[in-house]
């Protein structure tokens, strides 16, 4: 009887597992299942930085800016026990997030954006469309027609960057405890990921602005187990479950950014670059106020 109701246990401890995932958890529709295949579906990432981004107020003047790099300077290996890896610890398209980024500042009216890191590329388009708009013009017999081109855009602040710090397992620990055969344990760690920004003037090469901002990158997992003898100490009963959630680092770096954006622009503000309307809110102080952007209100009104 004991060992039946031991069993019993065991495979009700097993089939209700919550942390291991099934084909009804991850499957949400009929046509999923019915192909066989177990695919989540896609989502938009909506983070808190993106939304502080979204909600600033539009530009009185929106400065042109450029981006043509936003590198991995970190050199950091993804960490594995006992092998070497060969995988970036970071992306390497960090600067497809600060595009993005810019473009998320006050719903694409803070910033105007022109295209750098796909500069030859354009070019070659450009010529493609004036070399056709000329041959045509040619065989119509009005060599003097214009091709309609304009010219590029050119950016007034350059900015530029990049991933240059990547801090591993700076802080890590846990705590569990066992009575009797049965524990249960949990363990944590931290990552931290540092992004430099900086606003150059095309004009005269002078740095304007430089922000540096931080994100950490928490991992959590815990777990129990059960190692008993039943049956007058004859049987071993052992029972294991666990889980552990890792915070994206992708995700974590597109946060860094975002932020690094966001404090770019109240930096500009403050420095009297540009000016921030609309009742904006500086995150620095816990209760919202900033008494650089009182002074500059200040002085303006003088």
């Amino acid at each position: 009887m004991r060992i039946l109701g031991v069993g019993v246990i065991l495979l009700l401890l097993i089939s209700g597992c919550a942390s291991v995932p099934t084909m009804n958890d991850t499957c949400n529709t009929a046509i999923m299942k019915k192909i066989g295949q177990c695919i989540e579906e896609a989502e938009v990432v909506s983070i808190p930085t993106n939304t502080l981004l979204a909600e600033l107020p539009p530009a009185e003047n929106m400065p042109v800016v450029a981006v043509y790099t936003f590198m991995d300077r970190t050199g950091q290996r993804k960490s594995k026990d006992g092998i070497a890896s060969f995988s970036t610890a970071v992306t390497q398209g960090a600067e497809t997030f600060l595009i993005d980024s810019l473009k998320t500042a006050a719903k694409g009216k803070w910033f105007r954006v022109v295209e750098r890191t796909s500069l030859d590329s354009l070019v070659r388009e450009r010529q493609i469309i004036r070399s056709t708009r000329e041959d045509f013009a040619t065989k119509e017999g009005n060599e003097d027609a214009p091709t309609g081109i304009q010219p590029l855009l050119f950016a007034g602040i350059l900015l530029e960057g990049g991933i240059i710090g990547y801090d591993a397992n700076i802080e890590s620990g846990g705590r569990g405890a066992r009575y009797l055969g049965i524990g249960a344990s949990n363990q944590y760690r931290r990552d931290v990921v540092t992004v430099s920004l900086r606003g150059i003037s095309t004009l005269t090469g002078e740095i304007l602005l430089n922000v540096q901002t931080t994100k950490t990158i928490l991992s959590v997992g815990g777990g129990y187990d059960v190692f008993r003898f039943v049956d007058m100490d004859t049987k071993l009963v052992e029972i294991e479950d666990g889980k552990a959630e890792n915070e994206g680092v992708t995700k974590a770096t597109r946060s860094a950014i975002e932020l690094a954006v966001l404090e770019l622009i109240y930096q500009g503000h403050d420095r009297g670059f540009w000016k921030i309307t609309g009742g904006h809110r500086h995150p620095h102080n816990s209760d919202g106020v900033n008494d650089l952007h009182l002074i500059g209100e200040k002085e303006h009104e003088e």
